[in-house]
């Protein structure tokens, strides 16, 4: 397959920033690497060999972007507004800088396991515009797990949990006739994403929005056996358009 190695220059964020590409037809996929971690985080674990049988035919290809997950959501004794305004200025780097020089004005899937789980799900559900689905595995969706007892609407913009809350039907038609997959496990460490999933399900269905939300057996625990496990199986069923069938 077509690898690529990208480093240039974020106006957004005001320094250099990386990503990596992998294939070069089939529908784009907007990988999040998990929490802390860098873009290079699915090859060096693996989910680029489970995928490339569908990358190599065509089916997809991948853009797997940077994150600093480590100056933002984890930097837990920050100031509130200082981590989420820097977040924010990522997410207006992803949005307004990075999709459009790799999406060629085709709307990707966004991906991602664990942290890169809820970014995947939250960039869907702020700008669903930019994306035809969404594949979250083991994500955990509610803002305030890392910012406790927050009172700031930005930090409410980027959690999912709280703003799909106070949707409405009407506005959730700009979700509808996408790709919307979650999956999380019940083992070791699924415990607070099984449980953030559950409730976004419990959101999606009063909204009427088409969802496939699948929880598997308390043997699956949150680790890259089972996300390789789960991304060959849900990218395979967005092959085949078997998908909703599945659900």
């Amino acid at each position: 397959m077509k690898v690529e190695y990208h480093k240039h220059w974020s106006v957004n964020l005001n320094r250099e920033i990386e990503y990596k590409t992998y294939g070069e037809s089939g529908r784009g996929v907007l990988v999040f690497p998990s929490q802390d971690q860098r873009f290079y985080e699915w090859e060096d674990n693996g989910m680029i060999d489970i995928l490339a049988p569908m990358i190599e035919a065509g089916e997809f290809h991948l853009i797997c972007c940077d994150s600093i997950d480590a100056e933002t959501w984890s930097l837990t004794s920050g100031d509130y507004n200082e981590r989420i305004n820097l977040h924010e200025r990522w997410f207006n780097y992803i949005v307004d800088e990075l999709i459009p020089e790799v999406s060629h004005g085709e709307q990707l899937i966004a991906s991602g396991c664990s942290m890169g789980g809820y970014h995947a799900g939250n960039f869907f559900f702020r700008r669903p515009e930019l994306f035809s689905g969404v594949v979250s595995l083991s994500g955990l969706f509610h803002a305030d797990y890392f910012f406790p007892n927050y009172n700031n609407d930005l930090i409410y913009r980027n959690s999912p949990l709280d703003f799909l809350q106070n949707a409405t039907s009407m506005t959730a038609d700009r979700y509808r006739g996408k790709t919307l997959i979650f999956c999380c496990g019940q083992g070791n460490y699924e415990r607070v994403t099984g449980a953030s999933t559950g409730r976004l399900h419990g959101i999606l269905e009063r909204l009427g929005v088409d969802a496939w939300v699948d929880l598997w057996g308390k043997d699956v625990s949150h680790d890259f056996y089972w996300w390789r496990r789960q991304a060959q199986y849900f990218f395979g069923k967005i092959a085949e358009g078997a998908w909703r069938r599945a659900a």
